[in-house]
């Protein structure tokens, strides 16, 4: 799933293609992937593009008082097209979702993969008009959120610290991947309790935090959108490693897995050398 670096690369990518071009027409190719009607996505066609924001993982595409809000969910992407086939494309056949032409030609197109179609698109006057954003926490990288800051969110409740992490009502944008990234940079099991950490803790997890998102944004800038993945990966130091040495301490990755997703931790770096346990709905170890 694209996390907070890998949507501020592509929306500095699409700033630098988009701003002061005219959209020539968006096509819906999916029958799930539009979540609103009115204003229609006509409306754009003429529209010149005004600027290209983020919030949290989503995208905003500004076209005057219009904003093309796009959520890549866990299989979702952006593809960027120097030009289109001359066929039309076919609605509902593959992972295109969405294509947006410019008037010249190029363009991107919204493609998801798999089965389950989470990829959305909402066309709305206001950002807060779509409930995602609606309830997004604070971004981490902006310059209000300082060691307090963080310290006051985690102190709202008793939970798990990869959890707090996640929740994107609490702090948006980060995920499964960073959230694993970011409590191995700060030596911190998944499982300990937001209240149970101490002021030197959260000193470290703001740190951890605020260091690993600049980094992989520093690393993402420049990059064409197809080569994001490809760079989230290769810098990635405990999540997707599962049985690979620590690039710290050389200790073997080990994962928790569950329903839906997995965690990836160094128990000598994060557990004091104690393995979690690996079954799902088990008493999670602080």
């Amino acid at each position: 799933m694209p996390e907070l670096p890998e949507v501020e690369a592509l929306r500095i990518f699409l700033d630098g293609r988009l701003t002061g071009r005219e959209i020539d027409r968006v096509l819906p190719l999916a029958v799930s992937v539009l979540k609103t009607y009115d204003p229609p996505l006509t409306a754009l066609h003429g529209a010149a593009v005004t600027g290209v924001a983020r919030h949290g993982k989503f995208l905003d595409i500004e076209a005057g008082p219009l904003h093309l809000i796009t959520h890549l969910a866990r299989a979702g992407w952006l593809r960027w097209q120097d030009a289109f086939p001359a066929a039309p494309p076919r609605p509902g056949k593959g992972p295109l979702a969405l294509r947006t032409v410019l008037i010249g030609g190029d363009g991107f197109d919204l493609t998801e993969a798999g089965s389950t179609k989470r990829l959305s698109v909402h066309l709305v006057h206001d950002p807060a008009e779509v409930p995602g954003i609606a309830r997004l926490g604070p971004d981490p990288l902006d310059d209000s959120f300082d060691r307090d800051a963080l310290a006051a969110l985690l102190a709202r409740d008793n939970r798990r610290v990869k959890g707090a992490l996640r929740d994107q009502s609490l702090i948006a944008g980060i995920g499964n991947a960073y959230s694993d990234e970011i409590l191995h940079a700060a030596k911190m099991s998944p499982y300990k309790l937001t209240t149970s950490l101490t002021d030197d803790e959260i000193t470290l997890l703001h740190t951890a935090l605020r260091t690993t998102l600049r980094d992989a944004v520093v690393r993402s800038g420049g990059l064409a959108a197809g080569q994001l993945k490809a760079e989230k990966r290769s810098a990635m130091r405990v999540h997707g490693r599962t049985g690979e040495a620590c690039p710290v301490c050389g200790d073997t990755i080990r994962e928790v897995s569950f329903s839906d997703s997995s965690l990836q931790y160094c128990p000598t770096c994060q557990t004091g050398g104690r393995p979690l346990a690996d079954r799902r709905l088990s008493r999670l170890l602080k």
